[in-house]
């Protein structure tokens, strides 16, 4: 199957694409990602299985909205029973339709509650289920279908190129390569030389993924690995203009000034208001840590995180983040 052209444009050679985090990349983060440049953005990870038992959760509904600004967005399943996997996916389609742009299948998820009952990088270690599903998935949706998973289960078991293959073989569009076992989580460092290897080994688009914190990794990975576009995950908490930037650098060669640190607290009261108004109130809580991403290393950070943590309503937060604008306006003058 041929890649829609929203899909094609988001592989295209350099591309640099959000990866999906569990709790972090909500719609409104999502829409600002793209806005500053994220070629594609991706759903948290959405389980099939609870779409299956119980779709109208409000959670899982939250789960597959979009911001208009990201249209059209992956959306991420896991599980590890094909054929609920595949129902589930055709209805995603059948519901959102235009706003997919492909089925991406987590075949990497190291955490443990999913990945020891099979799904996610438990995938892995059954490359007979993950072929299954990606050919039934495949199958039941008239978008691409595509994985993200890992260089192996653990260093013994390392079999990333294997099972690029053999998803290929299913139907794969693209595979996205983490370059750390599941047992690693996310401690050391990625293995890009793996990444590599797949991309050698495969004739789908493959993805890079795995420390990639600044544009300057962004280009190096593309370099190193020859991988066709990179995802940036953890590289993005409170830095989307890591898009921009990178952008610049891969297209233009060009080395962009780092957001200032009054951007930085604008864009944090920017992405709270948004994030309220897409669930809430309570999501203040939800807000703090993204918050204390956007301050690292700022004059003042620690004061204004600890009373961040303390705050409940969006009102005290965005009264907060005026403050610490003002605080820093003062330091310039």
């Amino acid at each position: 199957m041929n890649p829609p052209p929203s899909l094609e444009h988001a592989l295209a050679p350099g591309s640099v694409l959000l990866g999906p985090m569990a709790g972090v990349t909500e719609a409104p983060f999502r829409g600002i990602c793209k806005r500053m440049g994220a070629a594609l953005t991706y759903t948290e990870m959405i389980s099939a299985k609870g779409l299956h038992y119980n779709p109208d959760a409000a959670v899982t509904r939250s789960l597959l909205t979009f911001d208009p600004a990201e249209t059209p967005c992956a959306v991420q399943l896991f599980g590890s029973e094909p054929a609920i996997m595949a129902e589930q996916a055709a209805r995603v389609m059948a519901e959102y339709g235009a706003d997919v742009a492909c089925i991406d299948i987590n075949m990497g998820c190291p955490v443990s509650k999913v990945a020891a009952r099979g799904d996610g990088a438990g995938l892995m270690r059954t490359p007979d289920v993950a072929a299954a599903i990606v050919s039934q998935v495949a199958d039941a949706v008239p978008v691409p279908v595509t994985i993200k998973f890992r260089k192996g289960w653990d260093d013994a078991s390392v079999n990333a190129v294997e099972f690029a293959l053999a998803m290929e073989a299913a139907g794969t569009a693209a595979v996205c390569v983490h370059g750390r076992t599941r047992q690693q989580f996310y401690r050391g460092t990625a293995d890009w030389d793996i990444i590599a290897r797949v991309k050698a080994a495969v004739s789908v688009p493959v993805i890079g993924s795995g420390d990639v914190f600044s544009a300057a990794d962004a280009k190096a990975m593309l370099e190193r690995t020859g991988c066709d576009a990179v995802m940036v995950a953890r590289g993005a908490q409170g830095n989307p203009w890591i898009f921009r930037e990178a952008r610049a650098l891969i297209e233009r060669g060009e080395v962009l000034a780092p957001p200032t640190a009054l951007e930085r607290v604008e864009m944090a009261r920017e992405h709270a208001r948004a994030l309220v108004t897409f669930s809430g109130e309570y999501a203040v809580t939800r807000m703090r840590k993204h918050v204390g991403w956007y301050i690292t290393g700022m004059s003042g950070a620690s004061r204004v995180r600890d009373r961040v943590n303390h705050i409940t309503s969006s009102a005290e937060l965005d009264a907060l983040l005026a403050e610490y604008a003002s605080f820093l306006k003062g330091r310039e003058a």
